[in-house]
């Protein structure tokens, strides 16, 4: 059985097969004695520090509980009220937080260039797990959970599943890249036959493409981009339409440095949404995927605009599974990455 004590868990790319599946039969085991209320006790008197840089609820509360339930602490950190936002390194504040703990776990997903640079930079400096909670380049903990999800559903052989990984329309906000990029990189690990789908303009990290095409040619799936949500949909098990940024503007981003420019990138990025308001998941979308098709989603969903009420709280929904499993992912990462042996 291989170990994962003392790595860092910041893009799935950098684990192997095994490792993943390591993870995820730990997961199993974990969420089946949280279900018959057995003890998990397996990080005692250990620290982790949750570091954001964005909000969150998923996140944050599955890491918190599952600190809690291995017997240990979680301690929440925003960025802004730390030093950091007095401009302390990421190498600085790693040294610090790991004299202090056992693990570090970040979110730091809204602009790209920063999030994953930041975490391997503090990683180079500390000597304890980094966990990534969200970053601009992957979802690693979203991810891992919706492949468990999958498993659950389709049995632990997933290869010919087709999953639609679709832009939607969002007039919330520009949201990260990282979860579609997460998404087509892991489950063409696995076999699956990944169709993504997305207007012009709201192209990926070019890196993470090639990842995804290079893990299909390994596992004998297969990758596609088309530019018709329809089209991705079509006979597809899974359906996972999800908004995320124009690229261009996302890079843009950078560089701004002033609140009146964030905001002004934030308002072109809308505007661009607006033109693609028919990039919706209803119940005419769903019937163009099989009968036995399952809507998965990261959550929040932009109801009304994502996706209809009819379609998330339908039948065919595993949203909530999907984010439960949040929990019992966070804890084994966790447990794998902060003791020798999860059991």
């Amino acid at each position: 059985m291989p170990s994962l004590k003392g790595r860092d868990y910041i893009e799935t790319q950098d684990l192997s097969r095994e490792e993943l599946d390591l993870l995820l039969d730990t997961t199993t085991e974990l969420k089946e004695k949280f279900h018959r209320g057995e003890p998990t006790l397996l990080l005692p008197n250990q620290t982790g520090f949750l570091l954001f840089f964005d909000k969150s609820t998923r996140t944050r509360n599955a890491f918190e509980a599952g600190m809690t339930q291995l017997g240990g602490h979680a301690h929440f950190l925003d960025a802004d009220v730390t030093q950091i936002s007095h401009g302390e390194t990421p190498a600085d504040t790693g040294r610090i937080l790991a004299s202090m703990g056992h693990g570090i776990c970040i979110r730091h997903d809204l602009v790209l260039g920063e999030g994953n640079r930041y975490m391997r930079e503090m990683s180079e400096a500390t000597d304890v797990p980094i966990i990534n909670m969200q970053c601009d380049v992957d979802h690693p903990t979203q991810t891992l959970a919706d492949l468990q999800t999958i498993r659950e559903k389709f049995g632990n052989n997933l290869s010919g599943l087709k999953i639609a990984v679709s832009w939607a329309y969002a007039p919330s906000y520009a949201k990260p890249l990282s979860v579609p990029q997460g998404l087509i990189t892991l489950m063409t690990r696995f076999g699956m036959q990944v169709s993504l789908a997305h207007p012009p303009g709201y192209n990926l990290i070019e890196r993470t493409v090639e990842d995804a095409r290079a893990n299909a040619a390994t596992s004998g799936g297969s990758f596609e981009i088309v530019d018709d949500m329809d089209t991705a949909f079509q006979d597809a098990d899974i359906v996972y339409p999800k908004s995320w940024g124009v690229y261009d503007l996302m890079v843009a981003r950078q560089a701004a440095t002033t609140r009146e420019e964030i905001d002004e990138n934030q308002r072109a990025c809308l505007a661009m949404n607006d033109k693609y308001k028919d990039w919706i998941c209803d119940e005419r979308r769903m019937g163009l995927a099989k009968d036995s098709a399952v809507y998965m989603h990261c959550l929040p969903a932009d109801r009304g605009a994502e996706v209809t009420d009819a379609v998330i709280d339908g039948p065919q929904s595993i949203v909530f599974p999907e984010a439960e499993n949040r929990l019992h992912t966070a804890k084994a990462i966790m447990s794998c990455t902060m003791r020798e042996r999860p059991f």
